[in-house]
Parts: structure tokens; sequence; C-alpha cells
């Protein structure tokens, strides 16, 4: 073998370094350099979309509750609000061809056919509603979710009965003279627990018969009843009981009252609540979340009604809204469990039944009842 020159040898190294070089200085030129190495600050997010909740007055949520929502879907919730329920219908309702917002939460059963009838939601299989009694969900085509349930009952200023005195247990007892002047009630006309508990009184009573309905308004009327506008008028200035100001000691309101009482008493909190339920004559009340047709954000809509049945939004409506959350398994608080009163037989009525004889039972009670 002949032997290579040492010269050569150098050479072809140095030739090589050179072409590893160049190479290496070449592959720069096609490779994407690190933004953060070169300083260049990364893609801005997209912001936040907007959509649009149109509710009642009382809907209330924990801040933080609502963010978790907002943070998974990269959205801002924009809450409106329209009075109470039925003003919130009715808003819902004229603006159906240009709607004010994407979904709608607060419609109760008192006032659904109105809803349901005029349109304004298009159906949607809610992810979880099949965890939720068969009772609550009262629209077969599931334009709407039920999301949580109450009941409206006659509450008692505990402090103003005994045992020698005792609180009345029935319908028929508000209307005897040991009553007389006593209750204070809600206009139905303009008010949702005055409505459920005009309901009440014609799921009782009924239409037809001996004694009816009107019949019973009109024994209200001869025992003193006092009539107002609204719950808090009637609830925090009319009725004595709890932190109420007045002097009638019973008030219509609902079975979850003393949680309420107990809840924002001053501390230490109380063992006992001030306030009392008279389970008879209850009627319950459901309230149900949807789409609204024509949303421009239906996706995020849909998505939004979910997440009122996750066990996060679930859990967070008995101190919020004081109803019971429509997911069996929620977890509520144990002041709630505690306090709120179980009405074993609440009375109900088909909501087609409702809308179809609403205004004209509103008419009859107010020439009964005045």
């Amino acid at each position: 073998m002949t032997p290579v020159n040492r010269p050569v040898l150098l050479t072809i190294a140095a030739v090589a370094v050179v072409v590893v070089i160049v190479v290496v200085a070449l592959s720069g030129l096609f490779t994407t350099p690190n933004p953060d190495a070169l300083g260049t600050p990364p893609p801005t997010p997209p912001p936040p979309t907007e959509l649009t909740l149109l509710t009642h007055d009382s809907f209330a949520v924990t801040p933080e509750v609502l963010a978790v929502f907002e943070s998974d879907h990269n959205a801002h919730v924009n809450v409106l609000r329209a009075g109470d329920a039925g003003a919130m219908v009715n808003q819902a309702i004229l603006t159906k061809d240009n709607p004010l917002a994407d979904a709608l939460f607060g419609v109760d059963n008192t006032f659904l056919s109105r809803a349901l009838n005029a349109g304004i939601f298009e159906s949607y299989h809610a992810t979880g509603v099949d965890s939720v009694p068969a009772a609550l969900r009262l629209d077969a085509r599931e334009r709407v979710t039920p999301i949580d349930y109450g009941d409206v009952c006659i509450n008692t200023d505990l402090s103003a009965y005994s045992a020698a005195n005792p609180a009345p247990q029935t319908l028929e007892d508000l209307a005897k003279p040991a009553y007389k002047a006593q209750l204070v009630v809600e206009d139905p006309g303009t008010s949702s627990p005055g409505l459920a508990f005009m309901l009440a009184t014609i799921a009782h009573f009924g239409e037809s018969g001996t004694y009816t309905w009107l019949d019973y308004w009109r024994d209200l009327r001869a025992n003193d009843v006092t009539i107002v506008s609204g719950w808090e008028e009637a609830y925090d200035s009319t009725f004595s009981g709890g932190s109420g100001g007045g002097d009638k000691p019973m008030v219509v309101s609902y079975a979850t009252s003393p949680v309420a009482e107990v809840f924002y008493a001053p501390s230490p909190q109380p063992t006992e609540s001030p306030t009392g339920v008279m389970t008879d004559g209850c009627f319950r009340q459901i309230e149900f979340a949807g789409v609204l047709a024509g949303a421009k954000q239906p996706d995020l809509a849909k998505a939004l009604v979910d997440y009122m049945l996750t066990a996060t939004f679930q859990a967070d409506i008995p101190l919020n809204m004081f109803v019971f959350p429509a997911v069996p398994t929620a977890t509520v608080p144990q002041v709630f469990s505690d306090f709120a009163v179980n009405v074993p037989a609440p009375l109900t009525m088909a909501p087609e039944q409702i809308g179809a004889n609403r205004d004209r039972w509103i008419n009859e009670w107010s020439a009964a009842a005045h």
C-alpha cells in the first residue's frame, strides 16, 4: 500500500471541517427560530366569546362557579336581568325574531306553556338531563331543561303560635276566624309565588262542586286577608316572622325560607329557625333553562345548559337561590339539609292547563279576593 503524504492528510481534514461548518450554517437558515430565544412574544389568544343569558332578577350564582364555565369555554357570560319570571318570558317572546340573548334561565312551570307556544326555544337534549327525575321533565320535546325546583308554601312566624294557639295546618284553617287578619298573600297577576298559591287553591278546591276555589277566596277576603303586589313587600315588610317588620304572622313564601333565616342570621348561627312551614297546600315550581331559537352562539348556549346540570353548578344553587337542585345526587350544604322543609305531597298542575286558563283565573281571582 502506498503511504499517504502527511500534508495531503492535513489538507483533507481541513476541507472536511470547512464542509461541516458550512452545512451547520446553512441548516440554520432553514430552521424555525425559537420565538422566546429571539424575544418574540407568543401569539395572542383569541378574545372570549360573548354569551348572553336572559334571566329573572332572582338569578344568582357564585362568581367563581360562573368563572369555571367561562375559563373552560373561553367565554364571557353577560347576564341580562329582565324583572320577574313573567316579565322575562314576555320580553323573550316580544324579541323572538331578533333575540336579546343566546340562552334563557328561570322560566317556571306557571309560565312554561306561554314560552313553548311562542316558539322561543330550540330543542336540545342536555348532557346530564337523564339523571333528572321524570316528574321535573315537563316538555317531551326537550325545548327546556329542568335546573331546580322549590315549593311555594304558607310560612308562619313561630313566635306567634303555641300549644294553646297552634299554627294553621291546612288551607281550610286559613279561612277560620281563629286566623282572622293574620295572612298576607301576593297578587297572582304581579307575583310568581302569588300565582303559585292561587294555582294551589284551584288544584285543591277545584272549579266545580259545592265549595270551589272562588268560594275559598271569598272566605279569605271575609277573614281579612292582606294582598300585596310582590314577595319582597309581603315577606320583608308585612310578615312579622324572621327578618320581617310587619304584623302578619303568615305569608305566602317557600319551604326553604327557614334556611335563609338561619343562613343570614347574625353569628352564632341559631339552631332553630324562627320561620315555620305549613306543608299542606304547597305548589311545586320548577325552573328551566333553554337555548333561544335564533341565538348567535347556539353551541355555547347548549354548553351553558349542560354546565347548569353539572355537580359544580347544582351544588351552588341552594344557598344562592334557596331552591332544590334538579339533580338528586347534587351535594347540598349542611345548613340547607338541616332547615329546608320537605313537602311530601306538593300540588302540581300541567303547564298546558295553566296556559289555557291563567288569564281567566287571575280575572276571576281579582273579582273574588277584592
